[in-house]
């Protein structure tokens, strides 16, 4: 991919149709940043860590509308107007279901909600936030089964339909990148992090965020791809409840235990 053409259309803004990829890139890359790996490894142990990581997803909205309306294609504008819809409804679902583990663990620290898991994990308190947070991050990465913005059958492929070389490959790029992302999450927030008896942490960490990319691609491999109405309907009708209901449950838990 990197020796393809890398050829621009006619018509298109060339300075933003070029930026649109990178950001695509480097907003995933960057919210990967605040994972911690193993209690002395992170590249950056912020405070407001889960504030970044949606601040992050939050601007990878701006790459799939830049890609589209650049591009100077109605099928490539439609399709970055369906991503874009998706995503921003995919990320209120994002959000909320983080906010009971930061109301469990009092901090949107991530070494602080690890340290908080040592006795209990939070998949088992939080575990409708952990199954929203799963479908809603494939969701805001345009993997399968939400992949309809950008797929083959729909819309001319989607938003990206006028790139190719090297700037076609940093979208998909940031999509596994995103992947990763979210399963180092669900890992970090849901299930302890990089705490495990016996083996060293970086081990434990590794483990676990490989099994959660092979469920994604066993996710891939087994559902069929439904219409975009159904998921946006899904979103509003089965993951808004869900993620209400688990934050209702979670402020009344820490209350009774605050008497």
């Amino acid at each position: 991919m990197f020796f393809k053409e890398d050829w621009v259309p006619k018509f298109s803004d060339r300075v933003i149709f070029t930026l649109a990829p990178m950001i695509a890139f480097t907003s995933l890359l960057l919210a990967f940043a605040i994972v911690p790996v193993s209690p002395t490894w992170a590249v950056s142990d912020l405070n407001i860590g889960i504030l970044f990581f949606l601040m992050m997803a939050g601007l990878a909205v701006y790459a799939v509308l830049f890609a589209g309306w650049s591009s100077n294609n109605k099928y490539s504008l439609l399709g970055a107007m369906r991503a874009s819809a998706q995503t921003l409804s995919y990320e209120v679902f994002l959000g909320l279901s983080l906010m009971g583990v930061v109301a469990q663990a009092g901090s949107f620290n991530m070494q602080a909600i690890v340290e908080s898991q040592a006795h209990v994990w939070n998949v088992i308190p939080q575990f409708f936030g952990f199954v929203t947070f799963a479908i809603a991050g494939v969701a805001v990465c345009h993997r399968h089964p939400f992949d309809q913005p950008e797929a083959e059958q729909e819309l001319a492929d989607g938003y990206h339909i006028e790139y190719s070389g090297m700037k076609f490959g940093l979208f998909f790029v940031g999509e596994y990148i995103g992947i990763v992302t979210v399963s180092a999450l669900i890992v970090t927030l849901f299930f302890g992090g990089w705490q495990g008896p016996f083996l060293p942490p970086f081990i434990w960490f590794a483990l676990k965020t490989a099994f959660f990319m092979m469920m994604f691609i066993l996710i891939r491999a087994a559902l069929p791809r439904p219409r975009y109405d159904q998921v946006m309907s899904f979103g509003w009708k089965v993951c808004l409840p869900l993620t209400l209901l688990n934050l209702l449950a979670t402020a009344a838990v820490i209350l009774y235990n605050a008497q």
